[in-house]
């Protein structure tokens, strides 16, 4: 896909009512369908107080955590899960099952054909991918495109719909989005205006901003969640080694609940990382870098990329580890018109 690439049709998105829920899909039933089961609507807008809005949602939280939400006690918990379970089907399903409910996966365009192709056909949805890399390396430019990629309609290798923003380093631009929106044929105005955007600045408001995306998701139709970077502020707010423990366990939790978001809502988590320097990798190593985030980050991403600079404003993105794709490289090119393939 160049720079010159056209989209016919204006930004407003083509909104289907949630176009993903597939027929034969019925993990995204709203919880509203506990009250025909005999659960009390005062209890399920509790559960909607604490951020759980669909039956799937629901069955990701533990019956200890459940009986955590004030005014639930566990006779009601046991009740409220007896009659999930009557609504959906959580247990075991088959190989061909699965398949199909593979189908419903969405892959975003990164707006670059090579990267793409690197990729399996793009960013996926029901997925984490993570890019780590050093700074000026392409990752927040890849989060920018993603930004008005995923409006682009289904048939343009687009998600057709609304991306969720959370930023920890204050790098995201508004401004940069106007120039890839025109480069898409897409109207700046509308694109900004399906963009949520928050600026976190403690560990503990980055993972009140998810909990608070349930909302909007179950309402609206998002198919981006970007978290730019996942690390930042981990690493500011917990330091030296006596914090390190307490640090990865609350990782795994925030991380946990990107997993959970992606699956829940058919989104892709798009994740910036950092990097830190491997004083052990030893000198015969040519870049003695790593990702941060220890193997806690490293089990939680579906997809690892590993972005370099290359020649003036080329790029490589390595995949550094998936698990449908090969150990391979791609080039491309940070353009006005954001990423784009590399020009010889």
């Amino acid at each position: 896909m160049n720079s010159s690439f056209k989209v016919e049709e204006q930004s407003q998105l083509q909104i289907v009512e949630r176009e993903d829920v597939d027929d034969e899909d019925d993990l995204f039933e709203t919880i509203d369908k506990l009250i025909s089961q005999g659960i009390n609507a005062g209890d399920v807008k509790k559960l909607q107080d604490a951020g759980i809005y669909t039956c799937s949602g629901l069955m990701m939280h533990t019956k200890k955590h459940l009986t955590g939400i004030k005014g639930l006690s566990e006779a009601k918990v046991d009740k409220i899960c007896e009659a999930v379970e009557k609504i959906v089907n959580f247990g075991y399903i088959t190989g061909s099952d699965a398949l199909i409910r593979r189908k419903s996966v969405v892959r975003i365009t990164t707006g670059s054909q090579a990267l793409d192709e690197l990729l399996g056909g793009g960013i996926e949805t029901r997925a984490i991918t993570e890019t780590f890399g050093e700074f000026r390396s392409g990752k927040t430019q890849l989060a920018h495109t993603l930004c008005v990629s995923t409006q682009l309609p289904t048939h343009m290798r687009g998600g057709n719909g609304k991306v969720a923003y959370i930023d920890t380093e204050g790098t995201f631009r508004p401004d940069r989005i106007v120039p890839i929106a025109e480069r898409f044929g897409m109207d700046p105005g509308a694109v900004l205006d399906n963009i949520i955007y928050a600026r976190a600045y403690t560990y503990e408001h980055q993972y009140n901003l998810l909990l608070g995306l349930a909302a909007k998701m179950s309402e609206e139709p998002f198919r981006l969640l970007i978290v730019d970077s996942v690390i930042a502020l981990f690493r500011v707010d917990f330091t030296g080694r006596g914090e390190l423990a307490e640090r990865q366990q609350k990782l795994a939790q925030m991380l946990s609940r990107l997993i959970k978001i992606a699956e829940e809502f058919n989104v892709a988590v798009y994740m910036t990382n950092q990097v830190v320097a491997d004083p052990g990798g030893g000198v015969f190593i040519s870049d003695p870098k790593k990702p941060a985030g220890g193997h806690v980050l490293a089990h939680a991403a579906t997809i690892r990329l590993m972005f370099r600079k290359g020649k003036g404003e080329q790029r490589v993105c390595k995949v550094f580890d998936a698990p449908n794709l090969p150990e391979a490289e791609a080039v491309f090119q940070i353009t006005p018109g954001g990423i784009a393939d590399a020009k010889d």
